[in-house]
């Protein structure tokens, strides 16, 4: 095997951690001596320990001495002291000859570091392999880690002339069970999900990553966000009243109520954002965007999937706030002049401020078609 076949197993390891590892990138591992692979290893869970000393411990547990093996690992490895020892000093200690990597650390003060130390304790170091791919594989940590603000994605299930909901409201169900599926793949793999309060009024969801298989797996409960500036959410609605109402962000506006504040306070966690400049003479003005994603940034979210409707949608795509789309469409057309839209707002004055998205993919699923695309340049690390 070359060692473009042995990181792409690598790959197949680290993806095995998606929706777990968060603050953490996904990485995988593989030991391999005298041609034959000892060892495998992944990161399953932030705070636990990374894949290459998963690798490590997977060799020694089926009886191989990792000395002089070679390490395929997807990104390079960490050289700091966090909530676990540095990666190097056990690679070190283990008498690995060889180290092969996929994407260099994208956190500046890191980057390369690594590489330097194995280096210096006489190890040979190849990077680069695949690295395109390792570094796909974590743009949300590598966005994050950079811009120390979420990822967003824009997530909508639309009609064929993109179409939400009917005039009334009605939009159960736009898209067909596999495309609902893989809507709540979006979420395990997200760390809060967002949505306007005009949602919350409309349909009353609980925002759940809801599968008994990923709670199996370890998986996190997501985080819900709520944009109500004037602090309208009803206390009896789900992401309020349930059991995970803790892990509800409901972000108004200093102009809101005290009284309903105060009543939502009680139930959920309350943040109180600047509204946006733009906005600021308008009685239910928009909220500060980039203050509120700097503000979860800070608070270790990497990842944010925006459902709202089409204006919380338009805020974000229009805003020029959001790094991706994932759009269902479903072989449906709805008409209708008050039909609501997937995306709203003002739009763009002409064909040339029309928002361009790069890196499209299509995928069929049942009998809908999912569009994910990156909305803006691809980030360099």
């Amino acid at each position: 095997m070359t060692d473009a076949d042995l990181m792409r197993l690598a790959l197949q390891l680290a993806r095995r951690g998606y929706g777990t590892t968060s603050p953490n990138p996904m990485v995988g591992a593989v030991l391999v001596q005298r041609g034959k692979i000892i060892g495998r290893g992944w990161h399953r869970r932030a705070g636990q320990p990374h894949a290459e000393i998963e690798a490590l411990r997977d060799a020694a547990k089926h009886g191989h001495n990792p000395r002089g093996a070679t390490l395929y690992v997807t990104l390079e490895p960490c050289c700091t002291h966090g909530r676990t020892p540095p990666c190097t000093a056990a690679i070190i200690a283990a008498g690995i000859k060889r180290v092969v990597s996929g994407a260099t650390d994208p956190n500046p003060p890191h980057a390369g570091k690594g590489f330097t130390i194995l280096k210096r304790a006489k190890i040979a170091v190849t990077h680069g392999v695949l690295a395109d791919e390792c570094m796909r594989l974590n743009e949300v940590f590598n966005h994050w880690i950079v811009r120390r603000t979420p990822f967003v994605t824009v997530k909508a299930a639309m009609t064929l002339d993109g179409k939400i909901a009917t005039a009334r409201g009605e939009s159960k169900w736009i898209t067909g069970e596999q495309a609902r599926a893989h809507g709540m793949k979006l979420r395990h793999g997200s760390d809060a999900i967002l949505v306007g309060v005009n949602t919350i009024l409309a349909d009353n969801p609980s925002l759940t990553a809801r599968s008994q298989k990923s709670e199996v797996r370890g998986q996190k409960q997501i985080r819900r966000i709520v944009l109500d500036s004037m602090a309208r959410t009803p206390l009896t609605a789900k992401v309020v009243s349930d059991e995970h109402a803790a892990l509800t962000t409901i972000v108004v506006s200093q102009r809101a109520p005290k009284s309903r504040v105060a009543a939502l306070a009680k139930r959920v966690n309350v943040l109180v954002a600047p509204l946006a400049k733009s906005a600021l003479r308008t009685p239910h003005s928009a909220l500060d965007l980039p203050w509120l994603l700097k503000k979860l940034g800070a608070q270790n979210v990497t990842s944010l999937l925006v459902e709202g409707g089409g204006e919380v949608n338009a805020s974000f795509l229009l805003g020029g706030f959001a790094q991706r789309v994932a759009f269902f469409s479903a072989p449906k057309i709805l008409g209708g002049r008050d039909s609501r839209k997937a995306v709203a707002g003002d739009g763009a004055r002409s064909l040339d401020e029309a928002l361009q998205l790069h890196e499209v993919r299509w995928r069929k699923l049942g009998a809908d078609l999912l569009l994910t695309a990156n909305v803006c340049l691809k980030l360099e690390t």
